[in-house]
Order: C-alpha cells, then structure tokens, then sequence
C-alpha cells in the first residue's frame, strides 16, 4: 500500500484491486469489513463517508489487516467478531467460524421445541463441541426457560463461549463442561430432549482441498472427522439414545453427500422412531433430525 493522500472510497477500491490479485475470497467485502473495524464503524458508514481522508494511524492499523488478509487468515479471525443468528460473536483461532449453515440446526431444534408442549417446562438440551456457544447460545436466546449443557474439549473454546454467554446475559442459563463429546458428558438420570451438535465431519482427504483460508487457519479438531469424515458422526448416532429421554430428538449437522449413509445408520438403530434430512440454504442435504421411540 503506497503512501500518498487516501480517502475512505480510494482505499477500498485499491485494497479490492490487491485482495483479487492474491485470489482472496470475496476481496470488496473483505477490504469494507476489514476497514470499519480498524474505524471502529459499520459498513453503511463506509458508504456515507466516501471522501472522508484516512488518518495515518488508520493506514497503518488498516495495513496489517490487509497483510493478514492477502496471506489467508480469515476475516473473522483479524476482526474477532462473526455474526450468528442476529448475534455479534467473538471467535478467535481456537474455535471454527459459526457458519449461517449452522442456524438450519437451530431452527429444527425450535421448531421441535414448539410442536412439543410436553417438553417445554422442563426442556433439557445438549450441545455437543459448542465451539464459540454459538447454538448454544441462539438456543438459551430464544427459548428462556430451557436448560443448556455445553460441553467441548478445548479449555480455550470453552473460555470464549463463556464470555460469548456473558456478553448476550445468558451465563447463568448455560452449563459449561470440559469433556471430549459424549465421553465428558456428567452422568445424568434425567437424560435430555434435545441433543445438538455440528460435529467433524470434513474427511481426510477433503481436509487437504479446503480453501486455505480453513484449512491452514480454523482448528482441524472442529473439522476433520477422520478418513471418510463419519468417525464423530457415527459415533454420536449410535450413543446418543442414551442420552435423549424418550420422542427426544438428535440434530446434527453433516457434510455432502454424507446423508445417505447417516441415514442408514439411524434406521438400522432400533432406538429411533423415524428420521428425516433437512437441506441448506444451497439445496444440500445439511441436517439430520432423528426422534428416539
């Protein structure tokens, strides 16, 4: 970035012009949302303050945005900020982005919810490897007398969804616990109605044909579930009855082309009732919805 005489429009333009020439994903979106939060801004103030001349701290906090940028790390990570279910998020390397995907889990879990009367004064809910507390934080937000158990491995993640939940005044409505999915789960007579979870599920080989933006950035732990990316998922299918109360209900989030056999392995378990697959916003199989009889 030359030094010269900058004004808000001139610096998005040539920063959009560098960000295409190094292949960086969506490079207008990612200049504006790097330079409102160097401005301390939103976007629409970018739009209302073309002329406005840039300050020389502001070129140079803006400037090693940009070089963090151009050499992969995603915006989120530089900005510390992602948006879920309405809900600004702070996100750091030590848990996956929260992807609008995702909110497809909390809208069935609503949805199950809200066709449940009997659930509703004493709904328990489980969210496995919470990551930043996003879904589980979208959940204990809309349903206010629910009560969440959030549990991950990481004493990183778990920090930071905390503070997530003390942002949004949810910190007393949330459990969080230490624990490697299903296996750190405190032994619980009462069982849940809901288990929820967005799972690794990115195979092996996938893993290494990631944009490198995941790749090399967001944690592999929260992404790769193992060969043939079923490891996780396969796992939960076939434990997560013994969880679930009686009509309570397993959301999970899987990959592409991953529904049929996930499919399979719920009707081969006789402790399901029935199933279904919900897709994303793409038309792709995105969310299987499984009731225990």
């Amino acid at each position: 970035m030359p030094d010269e005489s900058w004004t808000i429009l001139k610096l998005l333009q040539w920063t959009t012009s560098y960000f295409e020439e190094r292949s960086v994903a969506e490079p207008r979106t990612s200049a504006e949302v790097l330079l409102a939060h160097v401005l301390r801004q939103d976007r629409l103030f970018l739009y209302l303050n073309y002329d406005r001349p840039m300050e020389t701290r502001e070129l140079s906090a803006f400037r090693e945005c940009v070089k963090r940028r151009a050499a992969g790390e995603p915006s989120q990570y530089i900005t510390g900020t992602q948006e879920f279910w309405s809900l600004p998020l702070q996100v750091s390397p030590d848990v996956l982005i929260p992807r609008p995907e995702t909110e497809l889990l909390v809208e069935a879990v609503l949805e199950f919810v809200r066709g449940n009367n009997a659930i509703r004064t004493n709904l328990r809910i489980l969210d496995l490897g919470t990551g930043s507390g996003a879904i589980a934080i979208a959940l204990a937000k809309e349903m206010s007398t629910a009560e969440i158990v959030a549990i991950d491995l990481s004493t990183a993640a778990l920090r930071l969804a905390r503070e997530n939940a003390h942002r949004h005044k949810l910190g007393g409505r949330i459990h969080f616990v230490r624990g490697d999915l299903l296996a750190g789960i405190p032994v619980c007579a009462e069982g849940f109605n809901v288990v929820v979870t967005n799972p690794p599920y990115v195979s092996q080989t996938e893993f290494q044909r990631l944009p490198r933006e995941i790749r090399n950035h967001e944690p592999r732990h929260a992404l790769d579930g193992g060969p043939d990316g079923l490891a996780v998922i396969s796992c939960i299918v076939k434990e997560a009855p013994g969880l679930l109360r009686p009509s309570g209900g397993l959301f999970l989030e899987m990959g592409a082309g991953q529904s049929g056999i996930v499919s399979k392995q719920v009707a081969r378990n006789k402790q399901y009732r029935y199933s279904y697959i919900l897709r994303d916003y793409s038309g792709l199989d995105r969310v299987l919805v499984a009731e225990k009889s």
